[in-house]
């Protein structure tokens, strides 16, 4: 039996062998588990926290506070769910934006803390909205 060439091996540093060919579905599949498991997540603590998140929420006057919350959870954690699966991908997507255009300046007020606090806040506020731009890319892709 003849010894494979110098050639075929030097195949395996090429892009190919390491860049197959479904390597973008791989990373689309990736980040929707990212993007939609991180709401799936933030929905089971929320409901850990309820007591405190409804407290919070009924001293920045909403309406129906538990209600909301417990309205806000359902939606992110079925959005969320939606998005890690493919299913409905845009409209989960279109969402869980809505969602943290209402939720972010609600819970990430910077705005109203100083010191390490506002500092925290202001972590959390940039996260929802990178959060929200990579919703919105998954949302230009399956359209």
């Amino acid at each position: 039996m003849r010894a494979p060439s110098r050639r075929r091996r030097s195949h395996c540093f090429q892009r190919e062998c390491f860049m197959p060919a479904d390597l973008p579905s791989t990373l689309l599949f990736l980040g929707r588990l990212l993007l939609g498991g991180a709401f799936v997540v933030a929905g089971l603590r929320n409901i850990q926290n309820a007591a405190f998140l409804t407290g919070l929420m009924a001293a920045r006057g909403v309406p129906q506070a538990r209600l909301a919350l417990w309205a806000g959870i359902v939606l992110q954690m079925i959005a969320g769910v939606l998005v890690m699966a493919g299913l409905w991908t845009a409209l989960a997507c279109a969402v869980l934006v809505l969602f943290l255009i209402v939720a972010t300046p609600m819970f990430h007020n910077f705005w109203d803390h100083q010191g390490p606090d506002r500092a925290a806040r202001i972590n959390g506020f940039v996260g929802n909205v990178a959060l929200g731009g990579g919703f919105l890319t998954l949302i230009a892709q399956s359209l």
